[in-house]
């Protein structure tokens, strides 16, 4: 690496990462810490006091959104700002959305070690829920955050135990005062972990994305009626389960007829009621979602779910509803920032490719209000949304330093 870049210390952004791994720990490789849980407040609170510790002054948004700032030498500049999410799946892995976090907060130690001073300040983002493991819809605190969704539909938002997420920011310490978008960001970039197998399997240790899929999820809504599963003649059931079912498998079948091109569908979460013995279910809700390199296959996937629904109602003799829905992945990403991520990664010597996220980031909503970037790093074999989600420290460090040098370099425009 050339004499002039900066190099992160990669021993403590190792450990930093392995004491983040203790909190929400499951089955001894992963965590489980969901939004607003006891572990995401734990979690929150040890950040909050790592980038104190770093000299930052910390602020959070009405939603949670937590934004560590490192002051520039003229402060009122709008900030580079970088970061992800602390949150993870069900069964996630210790470093989706974390690395991305604890990398911005390397960077700010980083250039305290070095005394470093940048024009423009820094800042730190942790934003809210964008798993979505808990609360729908996912990436809630930087829709908000970029005026997608309101305060008040996230605030009312609730989980599947029917705890509201404005109740549950408060229980845990972070329904903060800051006025959502409050802050101005100059650029935004964001460090992740590929969550694929092509940086892996091409042994390229650094992806510059400059696009992504265009993505849609669905909540769907299937009404039925009660009946004793014994008596009840089967032209007259209206059995909710299996209209859902119904629904579920042409879904599937939508996917593979896409996939040639690159489509993908999924039905990741059912749920029904009364879902016991002895009983015909009266209602299920389903979540969907799908997702196409090319925007107009993804529409055209979604006129093909609207119509596999009139099918599954009709075959069910049940009733089904859209009863909510988000999109993400429409291209926002800045020509400005990927050029500017290539001259750096090219002036560091660094190998990288061009390539596309799949998954969605945060990015993507922040995209739409500022100038946006996004750096991939390889995981072992793409394994992601899985306790054995793992990285190599020596194949994470070129990206880290990659964002710690375009970080610096645009922080002094």
């Amino acid at each position: 690496m050339p004499k002039n870049a900066l190099e992160v210390n990669g021993n403590r952004l190792w450990e930093t990462l392995e004491a983040s791994g203790e909190i929400g720990k499951l089955r001894d490789t992963g965590l489980r810490r969901l939004p607003l849980s006891d572990a995401d407040k734990e979690m929150r609170d040890t950040f909050c006091t790592w980038a104190r510790q770093a000299g930052c002054t910390v602020t959070v948004d009405q939603v949670g959104n937590i934004f560590a700032r490192r002051a520039g030498i003229d402060d009122s500049l709008p900030p580079i700002a970088t970061g992800s999410h602390l949150d993870t799946q069900m069964c996630g892995g210790k470093y989706d959305g974390v690395l991305g976090v604890m990398s911005g907060l390397e960077v700010l130690r980083t250039l305290n070690d070095r005394g470093v001073e940048t024009k423009r300040p820094i800042e730190v983002v942790v934003w809210t829920n964008e798993e979505g493991a808990r609360f729908t819809p996912p990436m809630q605190g930087s829709l908000a955050f970029a005026g997608d969704l309101s305060l008040t539909d996230v605030l009312g938002s609730r989980d599947a135990d029917g705890m509201r997420f404005g109740d549950e920011l408060r229980r845990i310490g972070y329904d903060g005062a800051a006025e959502l978008g409050q802050s101005k960001f100059e650029s935004y970039l964001e460090l992740h972990i590929e969550q694929g197998p092509i940086l892996d399997r091409i042994g390229i240790d650094i992806g510059v994305v400059v696009s992504g899929f265009k993505s849609r999820g669905l909540k769907i809504a299937v009404s039925g009626n009660t009946a004793h599963v014994g008596p009840t003649p089967m032209d007259e059931r209206q059995n909710a389960l299996v209209g859902a079912a119904y629904l579920i498998t042409e879904v599937d079948a939508i996917g593979w007829r896409h996939h040639p091109q690159g489509g993908k569908t999924t039905t990741a979460r059912i749920s029904c009621f009364p879902n016991l013995p002895g009983i015909i279910a009266e209602s299920a809700e389903l979540t969907v979602d799908f997702r196409h390199p090319d925007p107009d296959a993804a529409d055209k996937m979604l006129a093909e779910v609207k119509a596999a629904m009139v099918t599954a109602s009709e075959k069910a003799n049940v009733s089904m509803e859209i009863v909510e829905s988000w999109m993400f992945g429409d291209n926002p990403f800045s020509d400005a920032c990927i050029q500017t991520l290539e001259e750096t990664a090219d002036s560091m010597g660094l190998s990288y490719m061009e390539i596309r996220s799949q998954a969605g980031h945060d990015a993507y909503a922040i995209g739409k209000i500022a100038p946006m970037g996004m750096i991939f790093t390889p995981c072992n074999g793409g394994v992601s949304h899985n306790v054995q989600e793992e990285i190599e420290l020596d194949r994470t460090l070129p990206g880290v330093n990659l964002l710690l040098n375009t970080i610096v370099k645009m922080a002094n425009r």
